[in-house]
Parts: structure tokens; sequence; C-alpha cells
């Protein structure tokens, strides 16, 4: 998320007003404030406001056409782009965070082909991938910067580090555009993304916790640290655990290794025979979690995915208590949309708030599309894209 002066005062006063209770504190809604005692201090990416504001989203009506909910906008907030516009046809450059899991791989397809169906606005389409590396992603943004982009789409490896970098290309005059993954600056024209990591950690954790015994053990993995939407993704999640004084056992990060998953799950169960929920920051690998409960004959507890087609399939197929809250990758196709709306001189969202839709046991089979490859992500948005189906195989 980006960072408001108010928001960065908000962190500071939480950090001071930290304290040890039975129960979690609440904040202005009623829900549970940052602190909590059964799962460590809460990140300093937790901002009260911003946590209220997403759980209040997650009901709402979006605006736009219903048949595309990447052009939807949840509460907009419309600013002027009359300054930045230009004739085209247009030269959109994108610095992406990494290539390096298959929700980008997914998305990134999607947003090549967002890009074709432009191709009266769009001249060329410049890509560079950091690699999932901070100091690369930031010589890449300079690098840009002297290539004559008419806007610049920015999905920051992580937050902090990639604020500078964001600033300058700001400074240069060109509509930056930042999507996915947030950075502690309010300079570019908009920020895209669904609801957010708040709403995602709080629906996952909401199931779990109602769905497994009372005071059970919940394992909790995590991709990585310092990721602004994987950060309140726990946040959210600590204050569902934290109120319903559930056990968590432990909070480890897999990197996204489906064998490093597995070994982290195996030695829970060793060393407390067994867990009664699984809760995960991101669902790239929870097959390799149900996997591990099952080469160990045990029951899988309740858990939460994301929509990979994988985990759904198995789902099903298991017979799993599951729910998948999801951060669609038809996110991909709204910077491209956004960029050249801004280039028009015409109004955009800032923040651009897109739909963050829940897979549940009523609707899975609505997501269960039987051509795609297992590491497919259902919330693609591409059914009517060029190349489909054959680009995302």
């Amino acid at each position: 998320m980006r960072r408001t002066r108010a928001s960065i005062v908000a962190l500071v006063v939480l950090s001071l007003a930290a304290c040890s209770t039975d129960q979690p504190a609440t904040g202005p809604s009623g829900a549970p404030s940052a602190t909590g005692a059964g799962t460590g201090e809460q990140s300093k990416f937790f901002v009260q406001a911003d946590y209220d504001a997403e759980l209040a989203m997650l009901g709402a009506t979006a605006t736009g056409p219903a048949d595309k909910p990447w052009e939807q906008v949840l509460n907009p907030k419309m600013v002027e782009t009359t300054k930045f516009k230009k004739k085209g046809p247009h030269k959109i450059c994108f610095s992406n965070a990494a290539l390096n899991n298959p929700w980008r791989q997914v998305g990134f397809k999607t947003m090549q082909a967002e890009v074709e169906t432009h191709r009266d606005q769009i001249s060329e389409f410049v890509h560079v991938d950091a690699e999932g590396k901070d100091q690369k992603q930031i010589a890449d943004i300079n690098d840009l910067l002297g290539k004559g982009c008419d806007a610049l789409i920015v999905s920051p490896n992580t937050t902090a580090t990639l604020t500078p970098a964001v600033e300058a290309a700001c400074r240069t005059g060109i509509p930056v555009v930042v999507f996915d993954r947030g950075v502690e600056t309010t300079c570019p024209v908009t920020y895209i993304n669904p609801i957010g990591g708040y709403g995602f950690g709080h629906v996952g954790a909401e199931f779990v916790a109602q769905k497994m015994k009372p005071g059970g053990k919940v394992l909790a993995l995590r991709i990585l640290p310092g990721v602004d939407v994987l950060e309140t993704r726990w946040s959210a999640a600590k204050l569902v655990f934290d109120r319903a004084k559930v056990d968590v056992v432990g909070v480890e990060f897999t990197d996204g290794d489906p064998a490093k998953t597995k070994k982290i799950v195996d030695d829970y169960l060793q060393r407390h025979g067994t867990i009664d929920g699984i809760w995960m920051d991101a669902g790239a690998v929870a097959v390799a979690a149900v996997e591990a409960f099952q080469d160990a004959g045990k029951p899988v507890p309740p858990i939460n995915g994301e929509d990979q087609l994988d985990f759904l399939r198995m789902w099903k197929d298991k017979g799993l208590t599951a729910i998948a809250p999801t951060y669609p990758t038809y996110q991909w196709r709204t910077p491209i949309i956004a960029a050249l709306r801004i280039l028009d001189g015409k109004p955009v969202s800032d923040p651009w708030k897109l739909p963050q839709p829940t897979i549940t046991q009523e609707n899975l089979g609505d997501y269960l599309d039987p051509a795609m490859p297992p590491l497919h992500y259902a919330m693609c948005g591409c059914t009517g894209l060029p190349g489909y189906p054959q680009r995302w195989k």
C-alpha cells in the first residue's frame, strides 16, 4: 500500500499503544486493533484505518461494467489527468518485480494480451523483469526513464526499497502507475490493486478459525517478508486468530517452495501430533501442504488456498474443508487500461480498488476449467482475450 503522512503517524501511535492484555483491543470499527497476545507483535505495515476500510469493502458494490471486473472500481476517488494528455500511439513501459511464480506468469500473459487489444493506441510495449531483486529493479526503472516512455507501470518487488525509485520516476513528469504491490509514496497517478491483503487474510483466517476446533493448533505458512500485500494478509489473520484464541503454533516462511513447505508441515506434525488448521498468505504451495498431511496419514485440516487450479481440483476431488480468497490476476489488465486513459487525459480513480471475489464450496464448480493447466489461476479474466486458451497453456 502507499502510505500517507497520516498513516505513518498512525503506525507510530499503534506502536506506542501496544500493551499486554488477555483480549485484543478494538479499533474504531469494533474490529481488533494492532496488538494481540497469541501471535507476537503486529507488523509495522499495519494501519488500522486501512484495515477497517478494506474489511468494509468486502461487502461493497463496485461501479463499472458488470462483466468486466478489471474495469470496475470500489469507492472511486477520481483524479484529473489532463496534464498528461498526449497524442498517441504510445510507448508503454513496465518494470516488473518478477516472473518467478505461476501467479505472476499468468498475470503477465494476461497483460500482454490486453496490450494486443490496444494496438491502435500502443506503438511499443517494453517489459523489464527484475527477477525478484530490488537493486535490479531500481536499475531497470532508472534505465527505462531514458527510453522515451510515455507512461511507466511498476509492480514493485518490495515496498520500502522501491519507493525512492518510483519517486524519481514521478519527478520526470511522466505518468506512473503502480499496481499489485504498493510503495510508500502518493506520487503515482494511481495505485491499482484488488481490495487488498487485509481482506484476503481476514477471509481465510475467519474460515479456518470457524471450521477448526476451539483452541486448536494453527500453522501459518507465509511466502516472504517485506511485501506490503503479504504483510497485511498476515496482519489481518493475526487479529482473527488472537480474537478466536486459537493456538498459532508456528509462522513459517516457505519461499514458495513446495519441498520446503512439505518439510515444514511434516516437522510440525511430528512435533505436535496434530495440526487443526492451515492458514496461508498465498496459495501457490497449498497443494504441497495438503500432500504433507496425506503423506503422514493425517486428516487434512481446514485450509485456505487460492484460485490456482491444482488446489481447486484437489479441493473438489478430496472433499477438503477449504476456501480460496483471491488476489485476481485480472488486475494485470487494469494498468494498461489506466495508462491509456491517463494519456487520453481522462480521470482515473486513485486508489483504483478492484473487486476481490472469494471461491467457496458453493461456487467452486464455476472455476474448475478442465481445459486449463494445473498452475493456471481461475480469476485471470482472460477468456475473451487474444490467444485464449493457448497463450495461458
